[in-house]
């Protein structure tokens, strides 16, 4: 099946002229491509993304010669990523952490103690250039292999920070800094409400904008987008827009939350983020593991396919089904889920989105969580770690598993999507009915060609004979089993087939026309 593929991915890339950036100048076109859904985006945390543990006790011994991550030892595996079919790079926040009442031995990411320089932690030492020059590096090898850049700008601060400058935050009676939720090691800023915004954190915010583009950063994910007000956000977003009307602005915001992080925090909902300039937002595809039926599945995704009448823009969305809060899905319900986010991600649309070590099966337990360290950079003499998910604490291992097959998957994933996206973005989007309410079905057709997507929720059961009704779809064309095993019967617009517990099938159907000048080859047997 895999060979097919090949050949229809070669024919697809030879048809659509994609072309190698590696030695064009970089322009940035990164919100032009989120806005029609053609990036496929990648979580790291530089600080383990290329770490060298050599007595693989998961921890990184920096007394012992082993090395963390850094922006010069990260630079190793970008050509890896371009080869998965990456195309952009969130980089989990870069900004020095607090060492005071802090998580984790380390630091975490989000307790930055500042905005406005490069967490010291991400430097090579044994190199002879600043750490703004290695970030530098990084960027324009990301940029040299068709990577854009997406960093990470942390929600609060830490509580080193609210020390030197207390009035940044939020604060309570007795002049304490607020903590927002249970986030002991992050204090709340103060960006003020939709009455009168805090010039002094959106100045600082703008440092950091500042910041990020003068080091090539072709856009930013903001961390809790929520936890700040509408205005402060269209305030920056215009900001920047006058300096790069193609830097992206992602929120880390969903349709599913409506709670504040703090009692003393304002809210604000993802649409009216959206219409304050945000590009998109999350979406609410982390609940994917709790949906039992296609009306659910349906339900949801509506939000997303709705988004351009409701807003009267041009938005779009990641696939959070997995990010660095959620369990990694090995652990949740098995490879079966991390195969099925792989060609939702490919087939829906959406901003493809994963993180480090998903895409080899990282179930992201270590051998020292939760224990007493040895060693600590900070206050913290614990390995602080959320349990199943990439740690953001500590100076631990490169995240990875082991699972070939799941990360060629991936690949073959990822290729199609940039096969069939002139389909998707000219197609029409349809769900259709299905005689099993576990199961799920939509396609994507355009004049010649249609995807079609099946899908069992049901990760216990597997059922046979379900009827998938498609009376748009000529069933006299070629059908290719893209991932499947068999083709299913077609009769007089129904498709029956058979399908496993947790399975995702995935066809795609051609006329012969469409096979022999799109392709490039004969038809497909």
């Amino acid at each position: 099946m895999y060979k097919k593929i090949f050949a229809l991915i070669l024919g697809s890339y030879l048809f659509f002229g994609i072309s190698n950036t590696a030695n064009a100048a970089w322009e940035n076109h990164l919100r032009t491509n989120f806005l029609n859904n053609s990036t496929i985006i990648y979580t790291i945390n530089i600080r383990t993304f290329n770490a060298d543990d050599k007595n693989g006790n998961d921890i990184i011994e920096i007394e012992e010669g082993e090395i963390s991550g850094n922006f010069v030892n990260a630079a190793e595996r970008l050509e890896e990523l371009k080869n998965k079919g990456i195309t952009a790079l969130h980089i989990l926040p870069v900004t020095p952490v607090g060492k005071m009442k802090a998580l984790g031995t380390a630091g975490s990411l989000y307790s930055a103690a500042g905005y406005n320089s490069l967490n010291p932690q991400l430097k090579d030492g044994n190199v002879d250039l600043s750490i703004e020059e290695q970030a530098k590096n990084f960027i324009n090898k990301a940029h040299e292999k068709g990577l854009s850049i997406i960093v990470d700008v942390p929600a609060c601060g830490s509580y080193d920070l609210f020390l030197q400058r207390p009035e940044l935050f939020v604060q309570d009676r007795s002049g304490q800094p607020v903590i927002p939720s249970d986030w002991t090691d992050v204090r709340l800023l103060n960006a003020g409400d939709e009455n009168k915004i805090n010039n002094d954190v959106l100045k600082l915010y703008e440092e950091f904008v500042d910041y990020m583009i003068s080091l090539g950063v072709d856009g930013i994910r903001a961390d809790v987008a929520h936890s700040k007000p509408a205005g402060f956000w269209k305030e920056l977003i215009t900001y920047s827009r006058k300096q790069n009307p193609e830097f992206l602005w992602l929120a880390e915001s969903s349709d599913s939350w409506d709670e504040a992080v703090s009692p003393e925090a304002v809210y604000t909902s993802y649409d009216k983020l959206l219409k304050a300039g945000f590009d998109g937002f999350y979406g609410s595809f982390f609940n994917l593991k709790n949906w039992k039926t296609s009306k659910e599945f349906q339900k949801n995704l509506e939000v997303i396919l709705n988004l351009k009448k409701n807003t009267g823009e041009q938005k779009s969305v990641i696939g959070s089904f997995t990010t660095h809060d959620e369990l990694s899905p090995i652990l949740v319900k098995g490879e079966t889920l991390s195969r099925m986010i792989i060609w939702l991600n490919a087939t829906l649309p959406v901003n493809s989105y994963f993180v480090d070590g998903f895409d080899t099966g990282d179930n992201y337990l270590y051998k020292w969580e939760n224990k007493k360290a040895e060693k600590t950079y900070t206050d913290d003499d614990d390995y602080f770690v959320h349990r199943g998910k990439i740690d953001l604490f500590n100076f631990s291992r490169k995240p990875g598993g082991n699972n070939k097959a799941l990360e060629q998957e991936f690949i073959t994933a990822n290729n199609f999507k940039k096969t069939v996206l002139k389909i998707q973005k000219n197609g029409n989007f349809k769900f259709v009915k299905t005689s099993n309410p576990s199961v799920f079905a939509y396609y994507i057709s355009d004049k010649n060609t249609a995807i079609l997507v099946v899908g069992n929720l049901d990760f216990d059961k597997s059922y046979e004979n379900i009827k998938v009704k498609v009376p748009k779809i000529n069933i006299n064309k070629p059908v290719q089993a893209i991932k499947a095993n068999s083709l299913p019967k077609i009769n007089k617009g129904n498709i029956n087939l058979n399908i496993k517990n947790g399975e995702i099938q995935v066809y795609l159907i051609l006329d012969d026309k469409t096979i022999s000048s799109l392709w490039g080859f004969a038809r497909i047997k």
